[in-house]
């Protein structure tokens, strides 16, 4: 019989916060890698001029600079994330009891699900001027178009999450006198979180991509904003600080919904 020595009940312990410690840094490292290496083929790109018009690294530094000195692109990116936020958790809050309404209730399905179907098709881009024809060109039709884009992302998600419950879970519960109520908050709320947190990462980014079309369009600041007017006088740095500044403000909030999702998913299996 093999005999385990304290030397070995510490072993395991240990050789497991070392494979974490390779699967934390790891991809740090390799997206540090990337990261230097898109911007070395960037400036080499831009310095032989490969790409018309295409500014440098260094030149987009120094017009970010610039925008943060003078207080712009604080208060740009402050007026986007407040249209993103508002309109994106309006539409989580909306769509994840509709889409478990739709899923647990076959009749409120059959009424809703029609709707759904057919305002998905229609990009929320394309509802922008029937949203300033009918709501101004206020905050009001930018959020509300934030929203839809978010909310169709997310109800289809939260609704199939519960379509796709194991109806075995189901059934065991139910064999063991667990009432409907109990069944939903224990089986089905928690075998759908993944799908929820899914079409919420979905949404988050159609939200980013509806607001700077919206901004385009009867706004006074904003990301979307800065870059049309950066275009009509041809400062394609200014144009590339935007776009820059809201693919890391996505990614930040995309990696903060999936830190959520690893926390609350525990107990799904990973690769």
């Amino acid at each position: 019989m093999a005999v385990i020595t304290p030397l070995d009940k510490t072993a395991a312990p240990e050789q497991q916060r070392q494979q974490q410690t390779r699967r934390t840094v790891r991809p740090l490292v390799l997206g540090g890698l990337a990261l230097v290496a898109g911007i070395a083929v960037w400036a080499v790109v831009a310095a032989l001029g490969l790409v018309e018009n295409l500014p440098t690294p260094a030149a987009v530094a120094s017009k970010a600079g610039t925008m943060i000195a003078d207080g712009t692109l604080a208060s740009d990116t402050a007026a986007s994330l407040r249209r993103v936020f508002i309109g994106y958790a309006l539409g989580v809050v909306v769509a994840v009891p509709v889409g478990f309404l739709m899923g647990w209730y076959p009749a409120v399905r059959a009424v809703v699900e029609p709707y759904i179907q057919f305002f998905r098709t229609i990009p929320p881009l394309a509802l922008i001027p029937l949203a300033v024809v009918l709501l101004g060109i206020g905050e009001v039709p930018k959020i509300a178009v934030i929203y839809l884009a978010s909310f169709m992302a997310c109800v289809v998600a939260s609704f199939q999450g519960v379509v796709d419950v194991d109806k075995t879970l189901i059934n065991a519960a139910r064999v063991l006198g667990a009432s409907d109520r109990v069944i939903f908050a224990k089986v089905v709320v928690p075998a759908s979180t993944p799908f929820i947190l899914v079409g919420m990462r979905i949404g988050l980014g159609a939200s980013w991509a509806t607001v700077v079309a919206a901004e385009l369009i009867g706004a006074q600041e904003g990301l979307g904003y800065r870059m049309q007017k950066a275009a009509t006088w041809f400062d394609m740095d200014a144009i590339f600080v935007s776009l820059i500044t809201i693919g890391v403000l996505g990614l930040v909030m995309d990696r903060l919904l999936l830190l959520a999702e690893r926390r609350l998913t525990g107990w799904q299996e990973r690769r």
